[in-house]
């Protein structure tokens, strides 16, 4: 009986410094949507964009070790049959991916990063006996420059992932068993241009005179826009800040007193305003008529002039403040 008993605490004592059943500490899951938002044109162009996904398919949990061994790791791969986010028309918005919130790891596509090194694992949370699971998260960046049109763009990332560490350590230091495995999760990145321009509109000097027929006609005036590549938009000016009516003439306001006057499309007579007809279509433009070229100007031409069949008011500063609006 006593040497049974000697036998049968050998055993349990094998028994805890063995690791128990097989069970994987990691797995793949699916994937949380990673977006750039909604931008417009002008800021995709210019300005480098964030974005980020939470989860990027591999979560892990229970008890893994501290310190990553060089022949641990946690490998993914990612591959895409685009280059970039595809919009409606086949412009592509390019970005990076980063292994971290800095730009110090960028992943390339279709080459193996491993998160076990740089210490990215532990910053993730992965190490450390975590009590949840923790899902591994990647960072985006859009590269400037896209000259786009408006719509929804998208980009489906296929990451394979990959695993192999040391689960757990014994007392004597020795590795308890390794986890090991392999899973595909596929990743949507997605971002929304929208339409915009950028507007140059000089001031309108009249200069002065002694009276109302002395003022000249001021020829030659041009707005000029850059707006969303491929964009149909109208432009319309409004009726200033004292109108006589919607639609009526213009005026300009000194101490009580009015000076009357109107903004008239290209070098004719006809009074360019902010409803229907009134307003300018981009294919109207002198320069570059059609549609938003994105990072050309398209140019209009019109001219002012101060009506002569009014009193002239007493003398003084007479100014307004007319809207300019883009419609598409």
């Amino acid at each position: 009986m006593d040497r049974l008993r000697r036998y049968w605490g050998v055993g349990l004592l094998l028994a805890l410094l063995l690791p128990g059943q097989a069970h994987a500490l990691c797995s793949v899951v699916s994937t949380s949507p990673a977006s750039f938002g909604t931008l417009s044109s002008i800021l995709v162009r210019t300005t480098s964009q964030p974005s980020s996904s939470t989860n990027a398919g591999l979560s892990c949990t229970g008890s893994l070790v501290t310190l990553m061994a060089n022949n641990d790791h946690f490998y993914a791969t990612i591959t895409s049959s685009q280059s970039g986010l595809l919009g409606p028309t086949g412009d592509v918005i390019g970005y990076t991916i980063y292994g971290d919130n800095s730009t110090n790891y960028p992943i390339t596509r279709g080459v193996q990063f491993d998160f076990a090194r740089n210490s990215i694992a532990d910053a993730l949370g992965l190490v450390g006996s975590p009590t949840v699971p923790k899902t591994v998260p990647i960072y985006l960046s859009s590269i400037t420059g896209s000259n786009v049109a408006a719509g929804v763009y998208t980009e489906t990332l296929n990451i394979a992932w990959s695993w192999n560490y040391c689960a757990g350590i014994g007392a004597l230091g020795a590795c308890l068993g390794r986890d090991i495995g392999s899973g595909v999760a596929n990743l949507t990145v997605n971002l929304t241009v929208t339409n915009d321009c950028l507007i140059t509109a000089p001031n309108i000097n009249f200069g002065s005179a002694p009276v109302i027929s002395a003022f000249a006609t001021v020829s030659g005036q041009t707005i000029s826009l850059a707006c969303t590549k491929g964009s149909a938009y109208t432009v319309g000016l409004g009726d200033g800040q004292q109108a006589v009516s919607v639609g009526g003439r213009r005026r300009m306001v000194s101490a009580g007193n009015y000076l009357a006057y109107d903004i008239f499309k290209s070098a004719g007579t006809t009074r360019w305003g902010s409803v229907g007809a009134a307003r300018r279509a981009s294919s109207d433009a002198e320069v570059n008529p059609g549609n938003g070229l994105g990072t050309g100007s398209q140019v209009f031409n019109y001219n002012a002039k101060i009506y002569t069949d009014q009193t002239t008011p007493p003398a003084g500063t007479y100014t307004d403040n007319v809207v300019l609006d883009v419609g598409f």
